[in-house]
């Protein structure tokens, strides 16, 4: 089932999703290589050469998405410096970056749900244990399918 689209947006065939925001997200992160660097970050991968070798990418496309990702706002270069080693760059997720982890939890238990038998990780609560789930609910209630949200226009959104 859909989610219930309000006034205007009730009729499809009358208006386009202009400067829709997933648009803009994918953007940002909609490349099989950025999704999985962003993996490796929440994983605690810093390092450009465990980016590589982790995520099965060239250094050249490694390189390309580090940077956008950076450019971006969702990872930070910090420089490092091992003794008697030249000054190197490690990449850590910022503010920005860390609002996708429940972005990458909920592909990941996507993909151990419709993809796969079971998944080799799993998420859970470092306190009690208990696994964890990505969910889309009002605080204290139940999570809500499609057909118990709504859309609408956010009056308090720019125009640009």
């Amino acid at each position: 089932m859909p989610m219930h689209m309000k006034g205007p947006l009730a009729a499809l065939d009358r208006w386009q999703p202009d400067r829709c925001s997933i648009a803009l997200a994918l953007d940002v992160i909609g490349t099989r290589s950025a999704v999985l660097l962003l993996r490796e970050a929440f994983y605690g991968t810093t390092r450009f050469d465990g980016f590589v070798r982790r995520v099965g990418i060239t250094e050249a496309v490694a390189a390309k998405r580090l940077k956008e990702l950076v450019e971006a706002g969702v990872l930070e270069k910090r420089p490092y410096r091992e003794p008697g080693a030249r000054t190197r760059y490690e990449y850590v997720l910022t503010e920005m970056g860390e609002a996708l982890l429940p972005v990458i939890v909920a592909l990941m238990q996507w993909g151990d749900t419709y993809l796969r038998d079971d998944g080799p990780l799993q998420v859970v609560s470092a306190q009690t244990g208990e696994p964890v789930s990505v969910r889309i609910a009002p605080s204290g209630t139940e999570s809500l399918g499609p057909e118990g949200l709504e859309v609408r226009i956010n009056r308090g959104a720019g125009t640009s």
